[in-house]
């Protein structure tokens, strides 16, 4: 899905998604990464959801979000517990949901001015 072409080149934006990629302002990604308003990481490791675990939180931690958003890939994923206690620990608002979902979320939440950071999987 594209959303639009109007975007503040000062910030990143989410201008669109399928179930292969990520389009981010005018570059699209098919790999996991990192966006907020102000900052992308798209090198981040892991690369795939599966392979996450606590030490990965600390990027998303030192960017100090209102929330994070947890995009899981094509379907909803709850991470295992140790993932979850170090979400919970943060004191960061959270959620976890599927990929499109985490994108469609953060354009909202961006667009009323929230600190928000999205960690995003597409596979």
């Amino acid at each position: 899905m594209k959303f639009c072409e109007d975007h503040n080149q000062n910030q990143y934006q989410i201008t669109g998604y399928d179930n292969e990629s990520v389009r981010v302002n005018d570059k699209t990604f098919d790999t996991g990464f990192i966006v907020t308003p102000n900052h992308f990481i798209y090198n981040w490791q892991p690369q795939k959801y599966i392979d996450l675990n606590t030490h990965h939180l600390e990027q998303l931690f030192n960017l100090t979000p209102d929330i994070i958003l947890l995009g899981t890939g094509s379907k909803q994923i709850f991470p295992p517990k140790d993932i979850y206690l170090a979400l919970i620990k943060s004191a960061i608002g959270f959620e976890v949901m599927d990929t499109q979902a985490a994108c469609r979320t953060f354009n909202i939440l961006m667009s009323e001015d929230r600190n928000v950071a999205a960690a995003l999987f597409i596979h």
